[in-house]
């Protein structure tokens, strides 16, 4: 487990999820509360509501992210493959290579902007691999584990399932399942991706469905913790329903708000 901040007589935590290159909010989030937590997707890639930010159009300029944007809306995700592998061809560069530079410039300005304690997992679109190089002192990165926070037990998992976005972090739905099994019992569970509720994973704006974990919602059901906290899903149909005993909270996509989520006990 995890180290623990100080106790108190009283707690309250701040969430964010769904970051997204806000580094300027970022740095208040944590203002007034014990502790930040952070459910992943710090990288900007490209931002649907404005095709002028993030790492594509700055490679490929914004007249290209809206024709990506407008294939994948449209769920013609073959034709957004074929139109991406020609960009990176006349690129002429490694997609990697280039794509790995915008990230690490990002998460040097994101991570530094990270209050202490901060307790964060990864989202789909982060690269764990990264992460250890970027983490100060006071952040404290989970995935599959637990850490007690004001006396009740948090349980992180992150990353999201697999999709034809073929984002960064995307595992397969058994190895999704082994992570929630392993945070067994907590007081509030908290994940990148929604429990496999149709409510809480169509995006308005978006039209689509994105993808839920069964093995999440099964745990719910099962364990019943007294939360469960997530993102994922930019501009949910419904943001926050109960799963028997459990409150289901989607803390929102703080690349737009700018504000967190507080949880105080």
């Amino acid at each position: 487990m995890a180290p623990t901040p100080p106790r108190n007589t009283s707690t309250r935590v701040h969430v964010v999820s769904d970051v997204h290159g806000n580094a300027r909010d970022l740095a208040r989030a944590g203002d007034g509360a014990d502790a930040l937590i952070c459910l992943g997707d710090l990288v900007l890639f490209l931002d649907y509501a404005d095709h002028s930010r993030g790492i594509f159009p700055d490679l490929f300029g914004v007249a290209n992210a809206d024709r990506i944007v407008a294939l994948r809306t449209a769920r013609r995700f073959d034709e957004a493959r074929d139109f991406g592998r020609r960009l990176w061809a006349a690129a002429g560069g490694e997609p990697r290579e280039l794509i790995e530079q915008a990230v690490r410039k990002q998460y040097a300005e994101l991570f530094a902007a990270f209050p202490t304690p901060t307790y964060a997992t990864y989202g789909n679109v982060d690269v764990p691999p990264l992460w250890p190089e970027y983490a100060r002192p006071g952040t404290t990165v989970l995935d599959g584990e637990r850490v007690e926070i004001g006396g009740r037990v948090f349980g992180f998992v992150g990353g999201g399932l697999r999709t034809a976005m073929n984002t960064p972090y995307e595992i397969s739905d058994e190895a999704y399942a082994a992570k929630i099994e392993a945070v067994g019992e907590v007081d509030v569970l908290c994940t990148h991706i929604p429990p496999d509720v149709p409510e809480l994973l169509y995006d308005t704006v978006a039209r689509r469905f994105e993808r839920g974990s069964r093995a999440l919602l099964d745990a719910i059901r099962r364990t019943r913790p007294r939360y469960a906290l997530f993102g994922h899903v930019h501009q949910p149909l419904t943001r926050r329903m109960r799963v028997g005993a459990t409150e289901c909270v989607n803390v929102g996509h703080f690349a737009s708000t700018g504000r967190p989520w507080a949880l105080e006990w």
